[in-house]
């Protein structure tokens, strides 16, 4: 199948599209700037780094429950929904046009129209596949392990994720970590509870609007060469500052200090990044922090949560786990631990609205979480010197 990779109402490359909606071939390349970051060089347009961007699109195959979804819809994989939906996201402005009946971005893209909950609904289990299901949605290009499915609400998208198996917790740990960025002064997007189909979901509006793009960590540093003695960490932060974000240290640092209040173990190079200006390409700066759920222990017994040791906590950025991750911090003067008062107390209310959270869950949780905090500032104390902030 052909079509026209498109930016909003922007032609961008024409493209082939095989059966299980692979990158098979590029055609006439028609404004080389707004090919999406890392998929171009000197010579042109790399179709590999083309296929890994358009497929980073879909829902991964290793979300719970997707393979059942797929034998409903009769599909082979989640790849083959992105095409159902023309590639459309709430996330940016790219989309794939057929070639033999262009579409007008204006009249397709979920932002400014309507969209159907069909898939989003079979997604949370709690719908079926018929000859009437609508496959155009914004949930096709909605990434992450979790069930999660795009809703309007008073005229605002508002993406709803479910918590895993078995505390069902990483809602509450979104409303957690918004609170805790709130009141330290971290730009995050806000998380609430909002219930659908039976269940509290975590609920948060789309932070992006019709005008820009969200471009992921590793989608910016593809776009460069790193040195072989550079570190990751630095390396990101001199991406960023070639594409002129002059705080992108600061927010890095901030993040770094949110993610080891609330022992963030699955921070990623694809959950954090910058906001670009669709249509003029000007960097509008680093995105608030989003994504926060697998964190304060969401999957582990009580007797694993070590409030005072990470040594059984992995992340998959840059060091070994949250505690490690803070060496990176070189400046706290922003920092004011004593707006954390009282902060164990919301906790102890968030955590207790949940009928899977057994008492002493809730309280080791709201105690650990206090914990972090004077291991905080104890760190700051010994490393940077000066008075205690709580």
């Amino acid at each position: 199948m052909l079509y026209t990779l498109m930016h909003r109402d922007i032609p961008v490359m024409d493209l082939e599209l095989d059966e299980y909606s692979n990158i098979v071939s590029l055609g006439e390349i028609h404004h080389a700037a707004h090919l999406p970051l890392g998929t171009y060089n000197k010579i042109g347009a790399e179709r590999n780094a083309l296929n890994r961007w358009w497929t980073k699109r879909s829902i991964p195959a290793s979300r719970k429950g997707i393979r059942e979804v797929l034998e409903e819809l009769e599909l082979s994989s989640p790849q083959e929904l992105i095409e159902k939906c023309f590639g459309l996201s709430l996330s940016d402005q790219y989309w794939i046009s057929p070639t033999d009946k262009p579409l007008d971005w204006h009249r397709v893209n979920f932002f400014e129209n309507a969209f159907s909950e069909d898939i989003g609904n079979i997604l949370f289990g709690k719908g079926t596949g018929s000859d009437s299901t609508s496959l155009v949605s914004p949930d096709n290009t909605a990434n992450g392990n979790l069930k999660k499915k795009w809703k309007i609400i008073d005229g605002k998208r508002v993406l709803l994720k479910v918590s895993g198996a078995p505390y069902r917790q990483e809602a509450y740990n979104e409303v957690l970590a918004s609170e805790i960025a709130n009141r330290l002064g971290i730009p995050h997007v806000p998380y609430t509870l909002i219930a659908e189909h039976g269940e509290l979901c975590s609920g948060c509006e789309d932070f992006i609007t019709p005008e820009t793009d969200l471009v992921a960590a590793a989608q910016v540093m593809s776009a460069f060469k790193k040195r072989n003695e550079q570190s990751e960490y630095e390396f990101y932060i001199e991406c960023c500052e070639k594409l002129g974000i002059a705080d992108a240290r600061e927010k890095l640092e901030q993040m770094l200090v949110l993610d080891y209040l609330i022992v963030n173990e699955d921070r990623h190079l694809n959950n954090f990044g910058l906001i670009r200006n669709a249509v003029t390409l000007e960097w509008v700066g680093v995105a608030p922090l989003y994504d926060n759920g697998n964190s304060m222990w969401f999957n582990r017994v009580v007797g694993e949560m070590h409030a005072d040791d990470d040594s059984n906590i992995k992340t998959p950025l840059w060091k070994k786990n949250p505690t490690e991750n803070l060496e990176l911090v070189t400046d706290f003067s922003w920092l004011d631990l004593s707006a954390l008062d009282g902060i164990e107390d919301f906790a102890r209310a968030l955590y207790g609205k949940s009928a899977y959270l057994e008492p002493i869950r809730v309280d080791t949780l709201a105690n650990a979480l206090r914990t972090r905090i004077e291991l905080l500032d104890d760190i700051v104390q010994t490393q940077f010197g000066g008075q205690t902030m709580l």
